[in-house]
């Protein structure tokens, strides 16, 4: 084989009882170089990068490193091998520090932490890391807990990296400091992969693209030469637009107002403090903020599935009256009358029932509209049908059960249904996630569509690009305060940024 690849994937593939997540794919890495793997989600992506750190073992194929055969059976062997993943869900142990997480593992369990700090301290030197070996995790920030993952994985001796959406919950200040930290370590040699589904950002750090579709390899780029457009026509196997419009709606008004909003959970936590905006009809609300600054509790907090210390939340219903929503269950608040849909971040729980097909998902939006003890299953079925067409939802039929649909395709059949309730206000919790490119930006479209008939839109979103094209205003949270509210059309991510981190300390 090559010599002059750091890595070597040939002919790998990965089977899941019936299941090819991989098919025959070929892959390769050059040493100071940044590749980026691309793909829809359930193309294969991260199944191929758990057989090269370990975790799975390709039921056929090899895999060469410098040109000479390697065997990985475990994530020690990858490691043995200078192979080490970075997941997206760190796995760090809150109550050590951050070098007590770095040589958990090591040293058959004798911990010299004064030489761990040293070697800690040359690598960040090394590559531009700003860490303190002392600090413990629980007082760290997301940024700073990857900080700890990856200079965990370079302490291990690793020189090729595999990092597993690493920009999905940092800001985008975040953003580019880990992308300069990357190619500090990419000029020092390393071979790095990126997986990543943020167009932007594989132009930004990428030397090459590899795409993959439906658990095929379809070819790899050069970043220079290829731009976001044909990347997406690669990852899809067609012309896909990548442009969201943005009309203006005339003479928008007040539909939902939320005064002085404060949150409290089960352990006397302040998860909402005072906060206050209004959702206009015609208006898509966009809210940002890092994860876990209060997106879940507030929109739960507004259809009465959590419970509200303080403030108000009043419905404009339109004849003049307003309709207080703190103290209602969500029952309540749909005897009311009041026209409210919600998109749950928890697909299967609060969302839907995953032991329904989606009939009987559909049912339980729509069998209250009905009179007499006699339910009709006839609108319901023509609204499965409908949703599984225009969003094309795949399934072997309407009734088979949506627990056993992809993350994608349960998301699909959850906004089809709450936007077909025709409401007045539409909340979503990241609803575009798991979804591929094409059915993303249909999403996209069909929110556009609602906020031009007048509903107020409330859109939580992790991208920023699509937030700043989507939305109309962005409301920012940052520790369960409002940041601040700005007008999309003229803000930019870096003002986002430093919002979504106004509330944090500097060590935080």
């Amino acid at each position: 084989m090559d010599k002059n690849y750091a890595i070597e994937m040939l002919g790998i593939t990965k089977r899941f009882g019936p299941v090819v997540a991989n098919d025959s794919i070929d892959l390769r890495i050059c040493r100071g170089e940044i590749l980026a793997l691309l793909g829809e989600n359930g193309s294969g992506k991260t199944t191929l990068m758990n057989m090269l750190s370990g975790i799975y073992q390709p039921d056929e194929g090899e895999i060469y490193k410098d040109g000479g055969r390697i065997y990985i059976q475990s994530p020690r062997e990858a490691y043995d091998h200078g192979i080490g993943m970075i997941h997206q869900h760190y796995k760090l142990i809150e109550v050590f520090t951050a070098a007590q997480n770095i040589i958990l593992g090591l040293n058959d369990g004798r911990l010299d932490i004064a030489a761990a700090d040293r070697k800690v301290m040359e690598i960040c030197d090394r590559y531009g890391f700003d860490i303190d070996p002392e600090k413990k995790v629980y007082d760290m920030s997301v940024s700073q807990k990857q900080t700890v993952e990856i200079v965990k994985v370079l302490y291990r001796g690793a020189d090729i990296l595999i990092l597993d959406e690493p920009t999905a919950v940092l800001t985008p200040q975040e953003t580019q400091r880990l992308f300069t930290i990357l190619r500090n370590m990419k000029d020092d040699g390393k071979a790095i992969i990126i997986i990543t589904h943020k167009l932007h950002e594989v132009m930004d750090v990428s030397d090459k693209v590899a795409v993959l579709r439906k658990g095929r390899y379809i070819g790899t780029v050069q970043t220079s030469q290829t731009d976001p457009q044909a990347l997406t026509d690669m990852m899809v196997g067609h012309s896909v637009s990548l442009n969201i419009e943005r009309p203006l709606y005339q003479n928008p008004e007040p539909k939902l107002i939320v005064e002085g909003l404060t949150c409290v959970d089960e352990e006397g936590i302040t998860r909402l403090d005072k906060v206050s905006f209004t959702a206009n009809t015609g208006e898509i609300l966009g809210v940002a903020g890092i994860s876990g600054s209060g997106q879940k509790e507030l929109l739960e907090a507004i259809t009465g599935l959590y419970p509200v210390k303080a403030g108000s939340i009043r419905f404009l219903d339109g004849t003049g009256t307003d309709v207080e929503l703190v103290g209602m269950s969500p029952k309540k608040i749909r005897e009311t009358g009041v026209g409210m849909a919600f998109v749950p971040e928890d697909r299967l729980g609060m969302g839907l029932v995953g032991s329904m097909g989606m009939t009987g998902n559909m049912l339980l939006r729509s069998w209250k509209k009905g009179k007499g003890a006699l339910v009709r299953r006839k609108e319901p079925s023509e609204l499965a049908e409908r949703v599984m067409e225009e969003l094309e939802v795949v399934t072997p039929g309407i009734d088979y059960p949506v627990r056993r649909l992809s993350g994608g395709n349960v998301q699909k059949v959850l906004v089809g249904r709450e936007i077909s309730s025709e409401p007045e206000v539409l909340m979503t919790a990241y609803a575009v996630r798991g979804l591929d490119i094409n059915t993303s930006y249909t999403i996209y479209n069909l929110l556009t569509e609602q906020k031009m008939r007048g509903v107020a839109v409330i859109y939580v979103g992790e991208d920023l690009d699509v937030l700043l094209e989507l939305a109309d205003r962005i409301l920012v949270l940052c520790g369960g305060q409002v940041a601040g509210i700005v007008d999309a059309r003229k803000a930019t991510k870096e003002e986002i940024g430093l919002l979504m981190t106004q509330f944090r300390t500097e060590e935080a």
